[in-house]
């Protein structure tokens, strides 16, 4: 192939090309294929002895031979022969019998000649390893070559798509797992994996999305605002009463609430094994009975209040209400006689016989028998807070708020949960969960509980068998809506749950078969470490210096090159780079046609000039 240039210096893996002057071309005809002319970004070849030394073209200049004193009488800009073009050249590799590697072994050298990289060397930089099971989402930007995907390499790794609303990250999101639930291990994939899709935004619900078999997927619809429109998720005790779990959704104090809100949990856990609610709190009835002196009334009244409002209809609740509305409590004498309780006031003051209080006892446990697992912990905790606040180990001003909170937040949850002994059998390969019509509180709830569940889930099916059968694939459209470092502390000494789950699926998942993908509009919004542990990224358009910066700091196979490409990436363009690529590459993404999420651009004036209305 006809020269184009010479190296003129060296530095490091930068080299300095003085042009020929027919070089000056954006593509050239040559053996009968359209190859890319030397412009930034385009792969160059440095011939060396038998070798060819892979480049990209990284910056070009021009120098006036013979204006070298720089002075206008003396300018020669327009004559001929007078300007020569000056490019350089980053090395990203080498073509040795026929197959491209990443190796420090050939360097440039002053003289050795530049020539345009052929058809056949394209073919090596893009290829994959024979026998390597790949998909393809795109062509290569400038050389309109497909660009094969490894399937090992980058769906046994965890993959960061990032890119401003518009720039297409959506339908790489889509492209990527369509292409491999359309590839030759459909069938298996079935069996042998699970995919977890959250979607904040329902882009992902409508039917045939991700080219997945109507009945291998699930969407649950997941509605706070219409609980009966929506889907309950199965969750399992172990992690819907999980005390850094319920702190999160409770947003409870670390200080004052969180102890409260542990031990408080850690009882509940214990009266529903050994199934003895009852006999607790009629226990706590007497307590309270027996220290009135101490702790007055008005925690009677509490109990018998909540006890009303469980559904207990006794008339001894009553008789014990009126009895606490007496102010001279020098007259009331609690003892025991003959192993029956009872409780008197002026020698008639509702005589608590030991058969009065069984009754109770009997109604309390079945109303709790018939309440779900959601219910019961409401009222549990209300009697707890009675416990704690009775004897002055709380302060309530420190906790009432916290039940306040605490209300609401069981409310949602109770709408949106199923609870299940086992979470086997309870999810298909793909499950799409839409959070489109959740409260801010379950947003931020589902995704951290689910995530946890299902990685712990397969780390123990991992650990079990010592080895992985089955692979989990979490996916996380707009990432940055849960994965906010910003708020990685509520409090000194107390750190977020909900970071530490995702930092210990992003560092240990690979392990264990669990791999993580997560997409989003800001990554400077997101855990740096999480950033950092991630393989594979998949960069489209971002203009914010923030993301920018965030972006140069965490991916070490981002070159300068490809790092100032991205502000100007067009609509469905985005820069693949990560340890399944051997450099980083400039790809246009296919845009699906029928299958694609709802993230379209809206036509304004299509939408004006339409026929159709529809009423409010």
């Amino acid at each position: 192939m006809k020269p184009l240039g010479v190296i003129v210096s060296v530095d490091g893996d930068i080299s300095q090309v003085g042009m020929y002057n027919m070089s000056n071309d954006a593509s050239f005809l040559w053996d009968g294929d359209i190859l890319v002319g030397p412009q930034v970004g385009a792969f160059l070849t440095i011939e060396q002895n038998g070798v060819h030394i892979i480049t990209t073209v990284i910056s070009e200049k021009i120098m006036d031979q013979q204006n070298t004193v720089k002075s206008e009488q003396f300018d020669n800009r327009y004559k001929k022969d007078s300007i020569n073009r000056i490019i350089l050249l980053k090395t990203q590799g080498v073509i040795e019998n026929g197959n491209f590697q990443l190796t420090s072994q050939y360097v440039p050298m002053v003289g050795n000649k530049v020539v345009l990289t052929s058809k056949i060397d394209l073919d090596a930089i893009y290829d994959i390893d024979d026998g390597e099971a790949t998909i393809c989402i795109g062509k290569s930007a400038r050389e309109k070559r497909p660009v094969s995907l490894p399937i090992n390499k980058f769906f046994a790794s965890h993959i960061g798509i990032f890119g401003n609303t518009g720039s297409g990250k959506s339908n790489t999101l889509h492209k990527l797992y369509l292409e491999l639930f359309h590839s030759e291990f459909e069938d298996q994939i079935y069996k042998k994996s699970k995919f977890f899709v959250i979607d904040f935004n329902d882009e992902y619900t409508q039917p045939g999305q991700f080219g997945v078999k109507e009945d291998h997927k699930k969407v649950w619809q997941i509605n706070t605002s219409n609980p009966g429109k929506g889907d309950k998720i199965p969750v399992t005790e172990e992690y819907l009463f999980n005390p850094d779990i319920l702190a999160i959704l409770f947003n409870a104090r670390p200080a004052t609430q969180v102890p409260f809100l542990r031990n408080s949990i850690k009882e509940f856990l214990k009266i529903e094994q050994i199934d003895d609610f009852s006999k607790l709190e009629l226990g706590l009835l007497k307590k309270l009975l027996l220290d009135y002196k101490e702790v007055g009334y008005e925690p009677i009244e509490n109990w018998v209040k909540v006890t009303k409002d469980f559904g207990a209809k006794s008339k001894l609740l009553n008789k014990i209400l009126n009895g606490t509305k007496v102010t001279n409590y020098a007259k009331l004498e609690i003892y025991y006689k003959n192993k029956q309780n009872k409780i008197i006031y002026d020698g008639e003051f509702c005589s608590l016989e030991a058969t009065n209080l069984q009754n109770l006892c009997d109604e309390l446990e079945n109303l709790y028998d018939n309440k779900n697992e959601i219910e019961r912990l409401k009222f549990f905790l209300e009697y707890q807070k009675i416990y704690v606040s009775a004897w002055k180990s709380t302060n309530l001003e420190h906790i009432n708020p916290l039940f306040n909170r605490m209300r609401v937040a069981l409310d949602s949850i109770e709408s949106i949960v199923e609870v299940v002994p086992s979470i086997k059998n309870k999810f298909k390969c793909l499950n799409i969960f839409s959070l489109v019509h959740a409260n801010q509180d379950v947003k931020r709830l589902v995704p951290m509980m689910i995530s946890k569940m299902v990685y712990d889930d397969q780390k123990e099916v991992v650990s079990n068998t010592k080895q992985i059968t089955q692979t989990c694939h979490l996916i996380i459209d707009e990432a940055h809506n849960i994965l906010n470092s910003e708020e990685k502390r509520n409090g000194d000494s107390w750190q977020d749950f909900r970071l530490s789950v995702f930092e210990e699926i992003i560092k240990e998942g690979r392990k264990f078969g669990f791999f993580l993908t997560i997409s989003s509009q800001r990554p400077a919004d997101i855990s740096p470490t999480i950033i950092s542990q991630l393989h594979n990224f998949f960069v489209h358009r971002l203009v914010n210096d923030n993301d920018l910066r965030m972006l140069e700091n965490t991916m070490p196979t981002l070159d300068k090159n490809s790092y100032n490409e991205i502000s100007s990436l067009g609509q469905g363009e985005a820069i693949i780079t990560g340890n399944a690529m051997k450099v980083p590459m400039l790809v246009k993404v296919d845009k699906e046609k029928s299958i694609r999420p709802k993230s379209d651009d809206i036509i304004l004036t299509d939408l004006w000039t339409s026929d159709v209305s529809i009423t409010p």
